[in-house]
């Protein structure tokens, strides 16, 4: 959720700055920064808390201002802590020892502690706890060698690893912001002035000032000025990006680049994770953070059972929670309907846990739910993205979503969001009941990876497009899965029969000689969650067996599997993933799938019939 706003031009710099970050302040953070060119060296504003609090700091400051004809460059962020607690020393930017380059970071440096430690021998001072310093010092490192700015940026750039949005200045050549885009974790465009440049995360931040929008792909780097931008892919050659021209109304800024919200939100999804994740790991330690649940160790340990109540693709989110919750944490975990739990007098009471799970937090059946699990004792626990929603308030903790709004009708980073929460969730129970053990503390690690696996599942391809010319006048899909992807097989169903309405069915693999096979001929497509897990060898079973019946495969697979190619019809490959966190990105492809079908079929994407947002009424 953290915002990036730059500027480079002839009017004052601050107040286009700050004004952007206010705009972006919807997406929450915990403190914020600015940084301003002067001649020879850079000024550093920065606090924690609201924004208010970095303007009253700036209140005197005279080094906002120029003369009229001189030129104004800066960067400002707004910052949800990842890597150290939230605090002045912290928030961003970040500057050399010298004073002449600073830097602003969204996203994960996942290679961070290495490079420090290099850093380190080398003689560079930290002050900050971030993996966000470590950049602006190697910047530093290439100047020292004689580099240009540029250059220096990109060979620092060179070296990170993971999903990322980066911007950068130097009193060493004012006048000019280099950003650079890494994966789809952050993303970055260019507003272009007349006579002046704008660099934001966000397109809110930019739209008072231009309509004209530059979005950077992956591995782009762009050189800005007062006079325009260079853009640059990672080999050094010039790439020319398209300037979209935003329409004035607020829907269609908001979608930017997008044909649909929902292609927005799928797009978004790296994001959405890293903010999830933000804050809330210490990356060098393992250790998970979660002071909004508001929950003692004492508490942790009395609990016997947790109960998931959800409905729709937040219920099948919760089924795979129901895998981390037991697997990691050790608690036995029952996933209800949200429209069911209450009326089957369920047997909840003071040893118990109960969570709701619910993107708008006022579904209905969800919160009559949740009032049951309070009215029996039960210790009540909500994951929502709407702060401030009912089933925030009625709980006596809450985790936040953080996935930003999702205006699309079918849930896409709301899922794969919550997901997360409960990966940190067991990750967090199992720390407070058995202490910080090198299992749990590998688990909390892992997530530092998962945002750039993300952006790899997120990567530009017409296999979907293809799939969907050629299936787009079936009526009947079949999804299967086996372990914790069997609940994605549920999902990719109704994923699909949500946004193109064709009959779909999700099941279990094993279950599929239990009925449903009888449905496979050769117009039936099924599509397998097939990665190299520990139930493979039983999904290739399955897939021999619809092969059997003359049905068509489409494989959710790993990179890099050979076997799985020689029997399956088409094959999505995803990156290796540890297991409880494949769901995240199994989930993405078929998401892709129902766009594309639904897009080729000529349907409603974002307003699908029959359905809405939130179901607030039984």
């Amino acid at each position: 959720m953290c915002g990036i706003v730059g500027y480079v031009g002839y009017r004052e710099a601050a107040p286009i700055i700050l004004g952007g970050l206010q705009r972006l302040e919807y997406r929450g953070y915990d403190s914020a920064g600015i940084a301003l060119v002067t001649s020879n060296h850079i000024v550093i504003h920065r606090a924690a808390g609201k924004l208010s609090n970095l303007t009253a700091q700036m209140a005197n400051s005279t080094h906002a201002r120029g003369a009229s004809n001189e030129m104004a460059c800066g960067i400002g962020h707004t910052r949800w802590a990842t890597h150290g607690a939230p605090s002045e020393r912290n928030a961003h930017p970040h500057i050399n020892q010298a004073g002449t380059i600073a830097v602003v970071h969204n996203g994960i440096v996942e290679n961070f502690i290495t490079l420090k430690q290099e850093l380190h021998g080398e003689g560079y001072a930290f002050i900050s706890e971030t993996d966000t310093e470590v950049i602006v010092h190697l910047v530093d490192r290439f100047l020292r060698q004689g580099m240009t700015f540029e250059l220096s940026a990109r060979s620092a750039i060179s070296l990170l690893r993971g999903s990322q949005a980066i911007v950068l200045v130097s009193a060493t050549d004012p006048g000019k912001l280099i950003a650079a885009r890494l994966g789809n974790a952050g993303g970055i465009a260019i507003g272009i002035g007349d006579g002046e440049m704008y660099i934001a995360s966000d397109m809110p931040a930019m739209l008072e000032h231009t309509r004209r929008i530059i979005f950077l792909e992956d591995h782009d780097m762009a050189v800005v000025e007062a006079t325009g931008a260079v853009i640059y892919r990672s080999d050094g050659t010039v790439a020319n990006r398209s300037v979209h021209t935003i329409a004035w109304d607020p829907v269609s800024a908001e979608k930017g680049e997008y044909r649909h919200f929902m292609q927005k939100e799928i797009f978004e999804q790296g994001r959405a994770i890293t903010d999830t994740i933000r804050g809330r790991v210490d990356f060098q330690t393992g250790q998970v953070y979660f002071d909004t649940l508001q929950i003692t160790p004492s508490h942790v340990a009395s609990i016997q059972r947790i109960y998931i109540v959800a409905c729709g693709t937040s219920a099948h989110a919760g089924l795979v929670g129901k895998f981390m919750l037991e697997g990691i944490a050790g608690i036995p975990t029952e996933v209800d309907y949200g429209s069911e739990f209450r009326y089957r007098n369920p047997l909840v009471g003071k040893d118990m846990a109960v969570l709701g799970i619910t993107q708008s937090g006022e579904t209905a059946d969800t919160l009559a739910s949740m009032q049951e699990a309070r009215d029996k004792g039960a210790l009540l626990w909500s994951i929502v993205n709407s702060m401030g929603s009912q089933a925030e308030r009625m709980a006596d903790g809450h985790i936040a979503m953080r996935a930003g709004p999702e205006i699309g009708v079918a849930s896409t980073k709301a899922f794969t969001a919550s997901i997360v929460d409960q990966y940190l969730l067991a990750c967090y129970l199992s720390q407070q009941r058995d202490g910080m053990t090198e299992r749990t503390t590998n688990y909390a690690q892992a997530l530092s990876r998962l945002p750039s696996l993300v952006s790899r599942v997120l990567e530009p391809s017409t296999q979907y497009e293809e799939l969907a010319n050629m299936f787009h006048d079936r009526e009947h899909f079949l999804y299967l899965g086996r372990g914790i992807n069997y609940p994605l097989a549920l999902e990719g169903a109704l994923k699909l029969k949500e946004i193109s309405y064709i009959h779909a069915e999700g099941y279990p693999a094993g279950e599929m000689k239990h009925g449903p096979i009888a449905l496979i001929d050769e117009r039936m497509p099924v599509v397998c969650v097939a990665i190299q897990d520990g139930v493979y060898d039983k999904m290739i079973s399955q897939i021999d067996q619809v092969k059997a019946r003359n049905g068509i495969v489409i494989a959710i697979a790993t990179e890099g599997d050979d076997l799985i190619r020689e029997k399956a019809d088409h094959v999505i490959a995803i990156p290796p993933c540890p297991a409880f966190l494949s769901p995240v990105l199994t989930a993405i492809p078929m998401q892709r799938i129902a766009y594309h079908l639904a897009l080729r079929r000529g349907c409603d994407v974002d307003q699908p019939r029959n359905l809405a947002k939130s179901v607030t009424v039984e």
